[in-house]
């Protein structure tokens, strides 16, 4: 578990079902032991993962234990609050700001005056270019994902920080640089993009923002709306639009742009990759500003939103709050400047042999075998076996190679086992059946079925055997059965019948026991007849011993009546 990263999991809750990886649009999952980690130096923290995962085991690291030591460092914490946090709390701002304070902070203040800075800023670029591609630089996941995967893609985004970054700077303009800023909103990203600049000191989502006041037990009613609590150092206006998909556009449209730019927003990262797709930025004629975001449906859809409200509400509930000004100045009076650098993701390329080595591990030895449906987690079963190759994967990830390895092991132990074995559905048919039972019960037509490629499957089972009923009455009650020395014609069976899918499918294992009863019997009768034997003797024994008594005691007597009469003679 890599918990320094924003997203993390947690290894005993992690089950092997690669949702993760389906949902990750850059595969940066690694599967060890059938469990999931993020790769860091792959991931641009979009947060799909920590939305898909069943099990919850796709974690976000919590900072809030680094927001309450910059307040109890007695620093003075400013609070930039993205602009989505209208659609999430059920709030006026002035009891939002309240409670805010509550924690701690200094005070607070919407990022979305960062953002029209931004706007501004990009307006003027776009003014004063005659034809290219750009870039919206407002959302760190698209950064992120262009730093890693489009790098030839670097250069066209706007050079101006994101909307927080400005923010950020504003702030400490007008209120020192000793300031710590905490960012509280709906995304992942800014936990990285943090790390990028000094400005932000501490990213928050809305989760973390909801779990620390659970912790703090504040209670919402204890806090009065006074005229002191408003945002610093005074409200958004168009800004707060950005949250929504083309919100952005919208801003560069009040502002005023000449009419041969052209506006296109995109939602989501597969459909960001497919813009970009076969595009050459030296052949595009115009200005062309692209406001990229990796949310589908913008941030109020962002990975960390914490509400269950739908995305329609979310979206009309900040629409509703959206100020628009009077005036709106043709030059921006904050700027950041940002230069990105590419960190790009090398993958492997491996020849074609070793693809289709690989591919022979997980049961693809022709092309027809790559099935190539998307059970793993990948596209394809040649980015399995990349995946593999590069040890992101493991080979029990394929599912159908894995039913197959089951099928052959099972198959493998009915065909082997003695004893008859067979399977039968609802219909009395049989779906399976060993050659043990087909010895045991077809008799003269045992070759006749050996031969056939599927044996006895699709028989009906009360024409192979005269225990049928045995099935039918588990079908009906579901319970097991077990019959010993049933007697069929002049055979003796054990039988032990059983559910493996509740009035579906029933199996039964069977024995003939005949031969081993009637050992059994003999071996009973031997034993009988030699007791007898014995019994016989002892008593012939026994007879002649009593004889033999008699006579020695009859010869004993007769010898001491003798000695007795010569006694006398001779007193």
């Amino acid at each position: 578990m890599d918990s320094h990263y924003p997203v993390y999991t947690l290894i005993n809750e992690c089950h092997d079902c690669y949702k993760c990886i389906r949902e990750c649009p850059v595969k940066a999952i690694k599967i060890e032991n059938g469990h999931a980690s993020v790769i860091p130096e792959k991931c641009i923290a979009c947060g799909n993962c920590v939305k898909a995962c069943p099990s919850n085991a796709k974690r976000v690291r919590s900072d809030i234990a680094k927001a309450k030591n910059l307040i109890l460092a007695q620093k003075e914490v400013f609070v930039s609050l993205a602009p989505s946090w209208s659609g999430v709390f059920e709030y006026t701002p002035q009891k939002m700001i309240a409670l805010l304070k509550g924690l701690g902070f200094k005070e607070v203040s919407e990022t979305a005056l960062g953002a029209q800075e931004v706007s501004i800023k990009t307006s003027e670029i776009l003014n004063h270019s005659d034809k290219g591609l750009f870039i919206s630089s407002a959302c760190p996941v698209i950064v992120d994902y262009i730093k890693h995967y489009k790098p030839e893609f670097l250069k066209y985004i706007t050079p101006i920080g994101s909307p927080a970054m400005t923010h950020a700077k504003i702030l400490k303009e007008k209120y020192g640089e000793n300031i710590s800023i905490v960012f509280i909103g709906p995304c992942i990203g800014k936990k990285n993009e943090v790390s990028y600049s000094d400005l932000i000191d501490v990213a928050l989502t809305f989760e973390e923002l909801k779990l620390w006041i659970h912790d703090e037990g504040l209670d919402f009613t204890d806090f009065v709306e006074t005229q002191n609590n408003h945002f610093v150092p005074y409200k958004a206006f168009e800004g707060s639009l950005y949250p929504i998909d083309g919100g952005m556009n919208q801003t560069l449209k009040q502002i005023g742009i000449k009419k041969e730019v052209q506006l296109i927003n995109v939602c989501g990262i597969q459909s960001f990759e497919k813009a970009l797709n076969n595009l050459n930025p030296d052949n595009i004629d115009k200005p062309i500003f692209v406001e990229a975001l990796a949310c589908e449906g913008g941030c109020v859809s962002g990975p960390c939103i914490s509400t269950t409200k739908s995305s329609l509400c979310i979206i009309s509930d900040v629409l509703s709050k959206v100020k628009n000004r009077d005036y709106i100045p043709k030059k921006a009076s904050t700027v950041v400047d940002y230069e990105m650098k590419p960190c790009k993701v090398v993958n492997t390329e491996y020849p074609l042999e070793d693809i289709l080595k690989t591919l022979k591990k997980i049961g693809k030895h022709t092309v027809d075998d790559e099935l190539n449906c998307g059970g793993c987690g990948y596209a394809t079963c040649r980015d399995l076996a990349k995946a593999l190759l590069d040890g992101d994967a493991e080979t029990s990830m394929c599912v159908s190679y894995m039913r197959k390895i089951a099928m052959r092991k099972a198959a493998a132990m009915i065909r082997c086992m003695p004893a008859a074995v067979v399977m039968v559905d609802n219909n009395m048919n049989i779906l399976e059946a060993n050659d043990s039972f087909m010895k045991m019960f077809t008799g003269d037509m045992y070759e006749v079925f050996k031969a056939r490629p599927d044996g006895l499957t699709g028989a009906a089972i009360d024409r192979i055997v005269d225990f049928a009923n045995i099935f039918k009455t588990i079908l009906k009650t579901g319970k097991d059965l077990h019959k010993e020395h049933y007697h069929i014609k002049n055979r003796l069976y054990d039988i032990s019948a059983f559910t493996i899918e509740e009035n579906e499918i029933v199996g039964a294992v069977i024995t003939d026991v005949t031969s081993s009863e009637t050992n059994r019997e003999k071996i009973s009768q031997k034993a009988h007849e030699v007791i007898s034997k014995n019994i016989s003797i002892v008593q012939e024994i026994a007879c002649l011993l009593g004889e033999h008594m008699v006579e020695t005691e009859t010869l004993l007597s007769s010898i001491a009546e003798d000695y007795e009469d010569k006694e006398e003679q001779d007193k």
